[in-house]
């Protein structure tokens, strides 16, 4: 049965019939809904996120031509899985950016840019995207970003270091910062 489904997903994407492709998988922190396009990865669904909604938001905002299909997030899922296990620093994946437009965009493409086990301010992301006083946007842009962990929103923190907020919870927050060496176990509020 299951090689029946792949067939007909592998088959629905060669004719042009599916427009998104999603699975979900378990976390160390939950489980989270990934979903991707012929673009790439075009959203992480964090355990705190209901995946019913997030669904429905991407058969609204990109196709109703969805489809669960897990082979063809493999690639995605054992990136994510290498690094939560701490083996992996930088993801190698076609990201699909269309969920995000104008400042948001630019302002994620500036996080995306962060490296492993570095933080930067909102502040710092506000002037990378263009408008240096355009500090809450970015922190708009951090609360609406569509691939966290990939697009490394929990490395943007408050001036003064204050954790700030995160869709996933702060303690996923402080959790993915202390994986990659940023915190000591601590909490900086």
């Amino acid at each position: 049965m299951k090689a029946e489904l792949e067939r007909l997903t592998d088959r629905a994407a060669a004719d042009g019939l599916l427009d998104v492709a999603y699975a979900t998988f378990d976390s160390p922190y939950g489980r989270l809904l990934v979903a991707t396009t012929p673009r790439g990865l075009v959203k992480v669904g964090l355990p705190a996120y209901d995946p019913d909604d997030t669904l429905e938001d991407l058969a609204a905002r990109i196709s109703p031509r969805m489809l669960e299909a897990p082979a063809q997030l493999d690639e995605v899922r054992r990136q994510l899985d290498l690094y939560f296990k701490g083996r992996l620093r930088e993801f190698d994946l076609a990201l699909d950016w269309r969920l995000s437009t104008g400042f948001r965009r630019r302002a994620l493409r500036a996080i995306d840019r962060i490296p492993y086990g570095q933080t930067r301010s909102y502040t710092q992301i506000a002037t990378s995207a263009g408008n240096e006083r355009a500090v809450r946007a970015a922190g708009t842009a951090c609360g609406a970003n569509p691939i966290p962990i990939v697009v490394p929103c929990h490395r943007v923190l408050r001036s003064g270091g204050a954790l700030g907020g995160y869709g996933g919870g702060l303690p996923m927050k402080e959790a993915l910062l202390e994986l990659e060496g940023v915190l000591d176990g601590h909490s900086s509020g």
